[in-house]
């Protein structure tokens, strides 16, 4: 059962040539569209000629029971215990065990030293951590790759059993979605290498060959592929208590040698606190950061006292649960007169997704899973009511749309103070592993 990414990581490392299971299926979910494909013969090994078949998740129960299935692996994140359980219910009412993967089957040993950057929930600052710590490597002349937690959302997934990406035309080659823009296009501005896919033996091969240090740069609060030399995780006190609540992200919380608390200067001081004293029960050996988002937004004087529509992160306000992003903290710092309600406006799957998360009321999600979705979203941003549009996603929306409104473009990236620290983390990595 998963969503595109650790369930193809699980079956790649640990079941594609292991003769003692037979894989029946891939179920999906949390991503739009991935169902109805098929897991390549490519791919899926010597065991599997025909390939493997990915079904919606929706019919979990009903393929169980048909075929029999002995046992079922989890194998999705950033969802909350009641929701896993849930799945564990459904699983083991239709007479199949419910297994959740660990760190020893599942995480590959590197020949280069690896910094890990997770987080215990979706959109607490990780990618601008891990951004940040590749700066301050090629800074100090190492050589550095990043490798991305896997998005492989096209319908061709031998195409991207190693994607390496270094230019805009990389993005376009590998028909990249929304949500893989925001990850892979910082790296290309500040001219790094980020390197993603299906296949995480043969990428991590691949990114070994270039650099002296690789940085995993986790999503969705999975942990990480890869076995770290130190894990750095990521907490949120904006969601203070999902570091405890939430799979795996608890599970990155415990094994981290450094958490950083991020977001202090727009948090609550009792929820900061909150996230510092869970850090301190039951992780009493990491050292723990006080970190600072900064928002900037150039030009925002021409939103002050307009009404505007505010675009988010996609993750970060669907499945992370959040209701605001970087781009409504800008829009309000600037004084504007209205955040509109993006919904009457939304068209196709845009609906849909309001429909699907009810949380959301006056943001409108960056959602981007293929060209027919991107479309409805340039439909809903131009149907939208509004003087001005707000982007608060990490890439340069007008790339993959065309707006009829001005778009101010929000970025973020972490505070000098948080930057300092990760300064002296880097340096005694440096000393220990260089």
């Amino acid at each position: 059962m998963g969503a595109a990414g650790r369930d193809f990581h699980n079956f790649n490392v640990y079941f594609r040539d292991n003769s003692d299971y037979d894989v029946v299926a891939f179920t999906a979910t949390q991503i739009p569209g991935i169902h109805g494909r098929c897991y390549p013969p490519e791919l899926a090994g010597k065991l599997y000629p025909k390939g493997i078949p990915i079904y919606h998740e929706q019919d979990a129960a009903k393929i169980i029971k048909e075929h029999k299935i002995d046992m079922v692996v989890f194998a999705y994140s950033d969802l909350p215990y009641s929701y896993v359980m849930n799945k564990s219910a459904l699983v083991n009412a239709a007479g199949a065990d419910f297994v959740l993967m660990g760190e020893e089957h599942t995480q590959i040993k590197s020949i280069k030293p690896v910094i890990a950057v997770c987080a215990v929930r979706t959109g607490c600052g990780k990618s601008q951590v891990s951004r940040e710590i590749f700066k301050i490597l090629r800074k100090k002349g190492i050589r550095v790759a990043s490798i991305r937690h896997p998005m492989p959302y096209d319908t061709d997934l031998n195409m991207q059993t190693v994607q390496k990406f270094v230019t805009y035309e990389d993005l376009n080659r590998f028909r990249t979605t929304i949500e893989e823009r925001e990850e892979y296009e910082p790296y290309i501005d500040m001219g790094g290498i980020i390197f993603s896919g299906v296949d995480y033996e043969k990428i991590l091969r691949e990114a070994e060959k270039e650099a002296d240090v690789i940085i995993w740069d986790g999503g969705n609060n999975d942990f990480s592929f890869y076995k770290p030399d130190l894990l750095i995780t990521i907490a949120d006190p904006h969601r203070a208590g999902h570091e405890v609540s939430y799979y795996a992200g608890e599970l990155n919380f415990r094994s981290a040698d450094v958490i950083i608390i991020n977001k202090i200067n727009t948090a609550d001081r009792q929820n900061i606190e909150l996230v510092r004293n869970n850090a301190t029960e039951i992780n009493p050996d990491a050292a723990v950061i006080m970190g600072v988002s900064s928002v900037s937004a150039e030009g925002k004087e021409k939103i002050k006292g307009k009404r505007v529509l505010v675009i988010e992160d996609g993750p970060t306000v669907t499945h992370g649960g959040m209701p605001y992003g970087a781009g409504t903290v800008a829009a309000e710092d600037a004084g504007v007169k209205e955040i509109i309600d993006p919904r009457p406006f939304a068209v196709g799957s845009i609906k849909e997704t309001f429909e699907k998360y009810t949380h959301l009321t006056n943001v409108l999600p960056a959602m981007g899973y293929g060209k027919k979705q991107i479309s409805e979203l340039e439909k809903t941003i131009n149907n939208a009511d509004a003087e001005y549009v707000v982007s608060g996603t990490p890439i340069d929306i007008t790339r993959v749309l065309s707006s009829s409104k001005p778009i101010l473009r929000v970025k973020y990236g972490v505070g000098e103070e948080t930057v300092s620290e990760l300064e002296k983390i880097v340096e005694d990595f440096v000393k220990k592993y260089l």
